[in-house]
């Protein structure tokens, strides 16, 4: 957020501020998605956009390798990891019909870490 202040390209951002319907793959239930950030920014161009931001480990940005045996842990994290596709297919389906775009940040991102 701090990023966003300093930023004299961003206009005005919003925290949590759109719900996002999606149909969860675990439970099969319709469920509400509140993207991290919706940020309005003029960009290298002078045009103003739209961005949803979804900011995230880059761990649960991929999917979870099998293990030899498959432990609790690997169920929980496979789960998490389909929810937040069907989050964020849900968001870009949004972003698309609006004419905004869709990012997921990671560490590597935000701190320029490999």
């Amino acid at each position: 957020m701090i990023k966003f202040d300093e930023n004299p390209s961003i206009l005005r951002w919003a925290s949590e501020e759109m719900a996002i319907p999606y149909l969860s793959p675990v439970d099969k239930k319709r469920h509400r998605y509140y993207p991290d950030f919706l940020v309005e920014l003029k960009n290298k161009q002078g045009e103003i956009e739209t961005l949803m931001i979804e900011v995230k480990p880059l761990k649960q940005t991929v999917a979870p390798k099998k293990p030899k045996r498959v432990t609790q842990r690997f169920i929980n994290e496979a789960k998490t990891f389909s929810v937040n596709l069907a989050k964020w297919d849900a968001a870009r389906a949004v972003c698309e019909k609006r004419g905004w775009e869709f990012r997921i940040l990671t560490e590597k991102e935000i701190h320029g870490k490999s």
